[in-house]
């Protein structure tokens, strides 16, 4: 249950996208069980969950909270407790009781002026990661638009585009099962142009763009502790991700998340992105035993901790496939549509990485996984620390290079650096690519080599089928009828499998 303010939606997100829609006065959220409070009678959100327990099979119901009260997940201005309705609950402290212990989570602001950056930046390392691993089958945004820019008793920033993208990143739960209803908010100008960016969402459209932003010192300090807080509960929270640097804070940025498929490589990053690698992360490590690989150098445990993972065995193999991927990256995983499907792309996630693990034993082959995200130049010390320091000082004698999507470029950038080692190691160089164009090292002198121990994996109608000579350069080349890239992995990876299984009979 996630909280807003005043007025009740529900939609089915379809094609179609058919709506039905009421208006629901006077507000909810403050009243308790047996007395009146703040504006309100009965608790409308907490009655309509329970009905919907009672009359429907849905069962499991987020309810997410952005002004000063508490449900399930709620944002809320705190001020140490001197802030209406006053008192020590709802601060991050307040987890709940009993049976429901972790399933409250406050995010109390300490003081006024919490704007666009300390919402999103919540969104993106508390509520989102938290609301993905509970996996919803219905979400309840109680609407309060107390935090309005100009609402003159919240004294806080939120703008409508602010309002607009929390509501978009919470659509992607539940299937877009998604009801609003309308709360707090006491400037009826803001309250106005906030319920209307919500309500077109809603309607199915997409957030105007968003440039980036950086949290205030006290929001990113609240989302950290928290995240610390809550990370008792839930596996899919990495508070040392939300720890503030230094002080003045520079918190995390975030710009737009929109799902079209970019057209240039460095176009930024989803929200979504990170909670889709945290939750495949955690089902690396709790269904299949896979490590974190610690890194040594101080600056690439801050920069990249918990991107690199292998199975426990990568040091005592004698085949070691080494992945580098953007898995969990939905620029890199979706076809260009306007809304999302972030609980289909968790699912055809978990599912592939399923499969690669499951190869990956049936063989007696080692795993070590790499992964990354847009923001590629930098990775380069890293993928080459991972060659020199865990992959040569493996027993593995072949190895098994596997890239995915832009990734693939680090592939080529390691075989042009470390090119004697990986020409007396290396037995297949694997390129999933979809629709991103493939690579190729860049000194001719590795050429050939490439060629004759490539593997290269299409989407349906790439643009490289129409330039012959650059498909030469590619020794096997497969075409797949699937537009996303993890799906396409999936159906490529018999093909794959083949591929390297011959490579490697080829030096017995």
């Amino acid at each position: 249950m996630v909280r807003l303010d005043h007025g009740t939606h529900f939609r089915k997100v379809t094609r179609t996208a058919s709506h039905r829609r009421t208006v629901v006065r006077p507000p909810g959220h403050h009243a308790e069980p047996e007395e009146h409070m703040g504006f309100c009678f009965f608790n409308n959100v907490a009655v309509a969950a329970r009905v919907v327990q009672n009359l429907t099979p849905l069962k499991k119901i987020l309810i997410l909270d952005c002004d000063p009260s508490v449900l399930f997940i709620s944002l809320h201005r705190h001020d140490g407790g001197d802030f209406y309705p006053y008192g020590p609950f709802g601060d991050l402290d307040s987890c709940g009781e009993g049976l429901g212990l972790g399933y409250s989570v406050n995010i109390p602001w300490p003081e006024n002026g919490m704007g666009d950056a300390d919402y999103i930046h919540a969104f993106q390392k508390v509520i989102m990661p938290i609301a993905t691993e509970f996996d919803p089958e219905l979400v309840i945004i109680s609407a309060g638009f107390d935090a309005a820019e100009g609402d003159d008793l919240g004294e806080c920033l939120v703008t409508p585009v602010g309002y607009a993208h929390m509501t978009y990143m919470l659509a992607g739960l539940a299937g877009g099962l998604l009801a609003v209803a309308l709360e707090g908010g006491y400037n009826l100008d803001s309250i106005t142009k906030s319920a209307l960016a919500v309500t077109e969402i809603i309607m199915g459209g997409a957030p105007p763009e968003m440039g980036p932003m950086v949290a205030s010192e006290a929001g990113a300090r609240t989302v950290w502790l928290v995240a610390r807080q809550q990370s008792q509960y839930w596996k899919s929270l990495n508070a040392r991700a939300c720890e503030p640097e230094g002080l003045p804070c520079a918190a995390a940025s975030y710009s737009s998340y929109k799902t079209v498929v970019p057209t240039e490589a460095n176009s930024p990053p989803l929200p979504t992105q990170e909670i889709l690698k945290l939750h495949r992360q955690h089902y690396m490590y709790s269904e299949h035993g896979m490590m974190e690989v610690p890194l040594v150098s101080a600056e690439l445990e801050q920069r990249f901790s918990g991107q690199v993972i292998c199975s426990p065995d990568v040091f005592q193999c004698e085949t070691l496939v080494f992945v580098v991927h953007e898995f969990g990256n939905l620029r890199v995983e979706m076809s260009a549509s306007v809304m999302r499907d972030a609980q289909l792309e968790r699912a055809n996630l978990i599912e592939f990485s399923k499969d690669l693990v499951t190869w990956v034993k049936a063989e007696g082959y080692s795993l070590l996984d790499v992964n990354l995200d847009q923001k590629q130049k930098v990775y380069a010390h890293l993928i080459t620390y991972v060659w020199d320091n865990y992959v040569m000082l493996s027993s593995a004698r072949n190895i098994v290079l596997v890239g995915h999507g832009p990734a693939c470029q680090q592939l080529m950038d390691l075989i042009d650096m470390r090119e004697t080692s990986v020409v007396e190691s290396v037995r297949s160089v694997i390129q999933v690519v979809g629709h991103w164009p493939p690579c190729l090292p860049s000194r001719p002198e590795n050429l050939k080599w490439y060629r004759c121990h490539s593997f290269l994996a299409l989407g349906c109608d790439h643009s490289i089928r129409r330039k012959v000579q650059e498909v030469e350069w590619h020794g096997h080349v497969l075409d797949v009828d699937e537009d996303r890239s993890v799906a396409l992995f999936a159906k490529a990876l018999p093909d794959i499998k083949r591929f390297v299984k011959a490579q490697l009979s080829c030096l017995k």
